[in-house]
């Protein structure tokens, strides 16, 4: 399918643009203010201002026709001393309004999430809460200005108000980090996975140079971060999978965290993506143990034995089960459990098997992923191959809806959610806990309110000012070799930035502004 939006202004590109995939599992979309010649759908917008408004409309041609199939417009009136940038995203809302009515009509597909495309739709929400917009209020502003429907309305208040019961000072947290330490080793590496996951079979000399670069690392943050006296809220162990490495290895690493991060005692959660079952032996379990890990990770993805081997995952379904058993055993009391919805060849009987299998665990937290077809995977790549076939939007969407009616009648409540581009069905990734089991760490990094500082191959800083809350990312780089050649430049650039936002200097700065006051 191949779709050209004609629009003479094209300030809005990239966001129109991101609207058009979610009608259609393949398109070419282009956009320009000229025709687009062969396209099966041309979609000819116009968006500008008025004295006192914005207006945009939209009309939907099949190729080489001249009369519209479906046409669309929308005004909305602003205020002649408004902010300029306001004028601007009213106008942007505007414009994706209309190019979404004229699709919605077009194919008889209604977008739960109106018009957002965005990975955090529940910070429109929080931002809301923060200035103290009364409930009834923000409903009808997420509503009427990007769509969203009432369900998923619902849905982000239900997760907005257990973040908050979560962490009470959410709000108040930005003077103290969150850290990401960050594995590139897996056991194989999944069909659908995009993250840094090295085979670490053969790879030793890899994980030992690694290792050295990681230990240094840890040690220049940690050591900036006791100088400064930055306190720790979380610690989040990911990868790849944090467990792949040794017993040995990973007593090492954790043993330095206590050495050279601040505190770790205070910490209020510490965690580690054992997600392959695996890597989960009784010495590694011992180890975390030790070391006062509270929250691990054990992913079946399915239970279902066909999918595991079609997606690359070298376990059966039996060891998910007995590895979990045994972290049970060695005194894990705070598990969670990664679903996916949207495998290939699964449907509704095939999720509701999974489902029935998680019932009989009940681990303390749940992740439902709905599959995405990240570019960089194997299952985009052979996206055509009838072994990584995948359910109707229909099907995905039931699959869904049956994850909800689970989770409540097993009493999990959510408490995170984000999106993702090309996510099957146009859905969502949902987190659900039991009550006083979320993660913490998830909550800060989705809703982005304090900043996540990123160690180790792969792992991506975001740096949230506490001051403005503007955002500073940096990424340390994803091969292990590359990461052992560089690794002291990122860790230098990273201690640059927090010197700006957390060092002395500024600190001193904010207490005479706030004695000012």
């Amino acid at each position: 399918m191949n779709v050209h939006v004609q629009a003479a202004d094209a300030s809005f590109e990239r966001s129109l643009c991101n609207i058009v995939p979610l009608f259609f599992e393949e398109v070419n979309t282009t956009f320009s203010a000229e025709p687009g010649g062969e396209a099966d759908l041309q979609i000819i917008l116009d968006y500008h201002e008025r004295e006192n408004g914005v207006y945009a409309s939209a009309s939907l041609l099949a190729n080489g026709e001249t009369q519209s199939l479906e046409t669309a417009q929308y005004e909305s009136p602003v205020a002649g001393d408004a902010p300029r940038e306001e004028k601007r995203k009213l106008l942007k809302q505007a414009a994706s309004r209309v190019l979404l009515d004229v699709l919605q009509k077009h194919t008889g597909l209604v977008q739960p999430w109106g018009i957002l495309t965005g990975v955090r739709p529940t910070k429109l929400l929080h931002e809301r809460v923060r200035r103290g917009i009364p409930a009834a209020q923000a409903r009808r502003e997420l509503q009427e200005h990007y769509l969203i429907s009432q369900e998923k309305i619902e849905l982000m208040e239900r997760i907005v108000q257990r973040q908050l019961t979560a962490i009470p000072d959410l709000y108040r947290i930005r003077d103290e980090v969150s850290i990401y330490i960050g594995i590139p080793f897996c056991p194989t590496k999944c069909a659908y996975c995009t993250f840094p996951a090295y085979d670490i079979n053969g790879r030793q000399g890899s994980v030992n140079g690694f290792l050295t670069g990681l230990h240094e690392e840890m040690r220049e943050i940690g050591e900036w971060l006791k100088r400064n006296d930055v306190k720790i809220t979380t610690i989040y162990y990911g990868g790849g999978t944090p467990t792949s490495i040794t017993a040995e290895e990973m007593d090492a690493m954790y043993s330095l965290m206590y050495e050279v991060f601040p505190n770790v005692d205070d910490v209020r959660e510490i965690t580690v993506e054992a997600g392959r079952p695996d890597t989960i032996t009784p010495e590694k379990l011992a180890v975390m143990q030790k070391w006062g890990v509270d929250r691990i990770s054990i992913n079946p993805q399915s239970y279902i034995q066909e999918t595991l081997e079609v997606i690359g995952r070298h376990h059966t379904v039996e060891e998910t089960i007995r590895k979990f058993e045994l972290a049970r055993e060695c005194g894990m009391d705070n598990i969670n459990m990664d679903l996916i919805i949207g495998l290939p060849n699964e449907g509704l009987p095939e999720f509701e098997h999974t489902l029935s299998e998680t019932a009989n665990l009940m681990p303390e937290s749940l992740t439902v992923h709905t599959l995405s077809f990240k570019r960089a995977s194997e299952m985009t790549r052979h996206r055509g191959d009838q072994k990584f076939k995948v359910a109707d939007r229909e099907e995905i969407t039931a699959m869904m809806r049956r994850a909800v009616e689970w989770t409540d009648e097993y009493g999990y409540i959510p408490y995170y959610l984000y999106r993702q581009k090309n996510i099957l069905g146009n859905l969502e990734n949902v987190g659900y806990a039991l009550a006083g089991m979320e993660s913490l760490y998830n909550i800060l990094i989705i809703e982005e309110m304090q900043s996540i500082v990123g160690l180790g191959c792969g792992a991506s800083s975001k740096f949230v000012d506490p001051a403005t809350g503007e955002i500073t990312r940096l990424a340390n780089p994803k091969e292990p070799k590359a990461y052992n050649d560089t690794y002291k430049q990122y860790t230098d650039a990273k201690i640059e930035v927090l010197e700006r936002l957390y060092g002395s200097s500024r600190r001193t700065q904010n207490e005479h502004t706030s004695t000012l006051a």
